[in-house]
C-alpha cells in the first residue's frame, strides 16, 4: 500500500508539471484593436447618473466599449490616461452664433477653437430666427471645407419672412405667407432641426403671432422643435411674462416641442420675475406640453446699441431708415425720449459697455456709456444717437439679478448654452463658467446634474441621434477635463481668451485636443435631421 501511494503521488507531480508547461505555451488571449483607450477616468454618461471609475474604448468614430478593465480585452496605439480626470460626453451648445466663423475661408475659424476648449463637441446655427433656409448648401460647405465641430442648423424666421416682405411692418397676404411656409418646408426636408424666431429683432418683431404659429405648424409637421428668443425679456412691448404667454400658445397651437432661447428677467423692473416664468413654464409641462429652455452664466447680455436702445419703429427699413429719422428733428426728439427709457430699463448707462464696433464705427471700447456720454460733456441718449449716425456697436448690457440666474439654473428643464457671440465672454467661456458657478458655487448642482444639462439632455431636445451620451454604438464625441482647472479666462474686457481645463477632446473619435493643446484637426461634421420629404414637399427625399 505504501508503495502504490508513492507511485499515485509521483503520478499527480507528473501531471501537474505537464499543465503548467502546457499553460506556459499557450498563446495569450488574443486583444481586440481599436484606434483609442481611455482608462482611469471618472466617467459620467451624460444620464444623470453619478460617476464611476471605468473606461472607453474607440475605434474609427464611435465608442465600442465602456467598463472596467479595457485594457486586457483591447490594445490601441493611442492610449489616454484619465486618472484623476472627468470624462462626459462631448458638450453640445443649443444656441450659438457661430455660423459666420465655420463658413469662414479662414481655417483657424472654422476650428471654431472658442467652443472647442470649452469641451463643446455640437454647436447649433440658426438661432434668434437668424438661420438662413439654404440648409443643404450650409452643410455641403462644412463638409468640403471641413470644421472643428458637429453643427447642427435651424431655419430662422428672419430671412424667411425677409425675403419676402423685406423690412417691412405689415402682415402678408395668404399668396405671401404660402410662400414663407413652402421656405420653411425645404428647409426642414434639407435637414433643419427646427424653427427659430427672434421676435424682438425687426423684422420679425413686426410678426402677429398667428403668422408665426403658421409657419411653425410647417417645422412641426416635419418633426421640427420650436426654438425662440422671445419678443420681451423685459418691459419693452408685452412683458417677458407676456411674451411667455405667447411663446407656449405657439407651441400649443403649432403642436410642436418649445426651446426658449436664454432664458432671463432682463432688467431691473422684472427683477425676480423668474418665480413667475417657472410657475407658467411648469404649469405647461403638467399639461403635457414639451417645454425646454437654454441658459448662459454671466449676469450681462450681448447686443448692439441699435437694438438695445432704440425703438422698434424707427428700424424699420433698417440703419439707414433711422438715420432719416434721426435727421427730422420731430422723429429725433421721439426716438430720443425712448432711448432715455431703454436706458434705464436696462439699470443705466453705467451698465451698459461698449465691447466691439460695428458699421464704421470709431466708439471707444471697454467704457460704459455712461463714461462716453461724460467725456463729450453730453448725455448717455445723445452719446448712443452719436454712435448710431455714425454706425453701431456691440454691448455687454449686466441687467441680470444672480437671484434670477441661479432660480433658472436649479430647474431640470434648463441646459446649458452659450449664445457665443462676438465680443461677449460668453462665446468663449459659457460652459467652465457654468460649471464654476453652479458646481463649485453655491447653486449646490452635482457635477453629474452639470454635465446632463451639458451633453445628454440637449441632445435629446434637438433629437441628436446617438450623440450626448458615453454608449457603445454612440459617437466619440467625448471631453476629458480636469475639474480643478476646468475655468474660464474670457472676460468683459478680454471676451476673446481661450478657456482652460480641457485636456482631452475627440470628436467622432479624432483627437482635437490633446494634453491641452489644439491638434489642428478639423473632424467636425454637420449633423442634418433625417426627416422623410415625399415628392411635392420643396426637398428630394433623403
Amino acid at each position: 500500500m505504501k508503495c502504490w501511494g508513492l507511485a499515485r503521488g509521483a503520478l499527480v507531480a507528473a501531471c501537474t508539471v505537464a499543465l503548467v508547461a502546457c499553460q506556459a505555451v499557450r498563446p495569450p488571449t488574443q486583444l481586440t484593436a481599436v484606434d483609442t483607450l481611455v482608462v482611469g477616468g471618472r466617467v459620467f454618461d451624460g444620464s444623470g447618473a453619478p460617476g464611476l471609475v471605468q473606461d472607453l474604448a474607440i475605434r474609427d468614430d464611435s465608442i465600442v466599449f465602456v467598463g472596467p478593465n479595457a485594457r486586457v480585452r483591447y490594445k490601441a496605439p493611442s492610449v489616454i490616461d484619465a486618472s484623476g480626470l472627468v470624462v462626459a460626453p462631448g458638450f453640445i451648445d443649443p444656441h450659438t452664433h457661430a455660423r459666420g466663423d465655420l463658413a469662414s475661408d479662414d481655417p483657424g475659424r472654422r476650428a471654431n477653437l472658442p467652443f472647442v476648449f470649452q469641451g463643446v463637441t455640437t454647436v447649433v446655427v440658426g438661432n434668434d430666427g437668424g438661420g438662413p433656409p439654404d440648409i443643404a448648401v450650409q452643410a455641403e460647405a462644412a463638409s468640403a471645407n471641413g470644421i472643428g465641430t458637429n453643427v447642427a442648423f435651424l431655419v430662422g424666421f428672419g430671412p424667411v419672412r425677409e425675403s419676402v416682405l423685406g423690412k417691412r411692418d405689415r402682415t402678408p397676404t395668404p399668396t405671401e405667407l404660402a410662400q414663407m411656409e413652402r421656405s420653411v418646408r425645404a428647409a426642414m426636408c434639407e435637414g433643419a432641426w427646427g424653427f427659430s424666431t427672434g421676435l424682438y429683432y425687426v423684422p420679425q418683431s413686426y410678426a402677429q403671432t398667428e403668422e408665426v404659429i403658421a409657419l411653425a405648424r410647417v417645422a412641426a409637421g416635419l418633426g421640427g422643435y420650436y426654438d425662440t428668443h422671445m419678443r420681451d425679456e423685459s418691459t419693452y412691448n408685452i412683458t417677458v411674462t407676456g411674451a411667455l404667454a405667447e411663446t407656449l400658445r405657439i407651441g400649443r397651437e403649432a403642436g410642436m416641442p418649445v426651446h426658449i432661447a436664454h432664458i432671463k428677467a432682463l432688467g431691473p423692473a422684472v427683477w425676480g420675475h423668474s418665480a413667475r416664468m417657472i410657475a407658467l413654464v411648469e404649469e405647461a409641462r403638467k399639461s403635457g406640453q414639451q417645454v425646454t429652455a437654454d441658459q448662459y452664466p454671466w449676469s450681462a447680455s450681448g447686443t448692439r446699441v441699435s437694438s438695445a436702445l432704440v425703438p422698434r419703429w424707427a428700424l424699420e427699413g433698417g440703419l439707414e431708415r433711422l438715420r432719416e429719422r434721426l435727421s427730422d428733428e420731430a422723429n429725433r426728439s421721439r426716438i430720443r425720449d425712448e432711448i432715455v427709457e431703454t436706458i434705464a430699463r436696462r439699470g443705466g448707462a453705467d451698465r451698459l459697455l461698449v465691447t466691439g464696433r460695428l458699421s464704421g464705427s470709431t466708439v471707444p471700447l471697454g467704457q460704459t456709456l455712461l463714461q462716453i456720454a461724460q467725456d463729450q460733456s453730453i448725455e448717455p441718449a445723445d452719446a448712443a444717437i452719436a454712435i448710431l449716425l455714425e454706425g453701431d456697436a456691440r454691448l455687454a448690457s449686466f441687467n441680470m439679478s444672480e437671484a434670477d440666474i441661479a432660480a433658472f439654473a436649479r430647474q431640470d428643464w434648463v441646459v446649458t448654452g452659450s449664445d457665443g457671440s462676438t465680443g461677449h465672454p460668453r462665446k468663449y467661456g459659457s460652459f467652465p463658467k457654468a460649471y464654476r458657478d453652479f458646481v463649485e458655487g453655491n447653486a449646490s448642482m452635482s457635477l453629474a446634474r452639470f454635465i446632463r444639462r451639458s451633453s445628454g439632455q440637449t441632445a435629446d431636445i434637438i433629437g441628436l441621434d446617438r450623440r450626448g451620451y458615453l454608449k457603445p454604438g454612440y459617437f466619440a464625441d467625448i471631453v476629458v477635463f480636469d475639474p480643478d482647472r476646468f475655468a474660464p479666462r474670457a472676460d468683459y474686457r478680454n471676451p476673446r481668451e481661450l478657456s482652460e481645463g480641457v485636456e482631452h477632446l475627440l470628436i467622432n473619435g479624432v483627437p482635437t485636443i490633446a494634453g491641452g493643446e489644439y491638434t489642428g484637426a478639423l473632424p467636425g461634421r454637420p449633423l442634418l435631421n433625417p426627416t422623410e420629404c415625399g415628392p411635392g414637399t420643396g426637398a428630394p427625399p433623403k
